[in-house]
């Protein structure tokens, strides 16, 4: 039979069996992540680089069609400015003589109706002054 000090080493020897099999197929298990996760990096590598190309030519061109839309606003804004002024001046031109028109009209209503003599119907729809 086995004295204890053996059933002691054997029971060890099965622990430290059991252990670095455990530990075997752990580090099995991380070398198959470090695998994948290198092959991720790889893969992830070679499809950043051309998009990372088409970004940078995206951008160029966004910044191109920038330059273009500040002309236009610029040109929209100088073409309000003038509009505005325009405006104004015919504003000027216009409603100026329209209102002495109007007066002289009003003027010449109101003299040709006082030059009239009343008639007794017309008296009372006449408007006060």
């Amino acid at each position: 039979m086995l004295t204890a000090g053996e059933v002691a080493g054997l029971i060890a020897a099965t622990g430290w069996i059991v252990l670095v099999c455990v530990l075997a197929m752990v580090l099995v298990k991380v070398a198959r992540l470090l695998t994948e996760t290198t092959k991720a990096v790889s893969d992830l590598n070679n499809r950043l680089t051309p998009l990372l190309d088409d970004m940078s030519v995206t951008v160029n061109e966004t910044n191109r069609q920038l330059v273009a839309v500040e002309a236009i606003a610029r040109d929209v804004k100088q073409v309000s400015g003038h509009a505005a002024k325009l405006s104004a001046v015919t504003q000027t031109i216009f409603t100026g003589p329209l209102i002495k028109v109007s007066s002289l009209g009003y003027g010449v209503r109101r003299a040709i109706e006082a030059r009239r003599s009343p008639r007794p119907g017309r008296a009372a729809q006449r408007r006060p002054r």
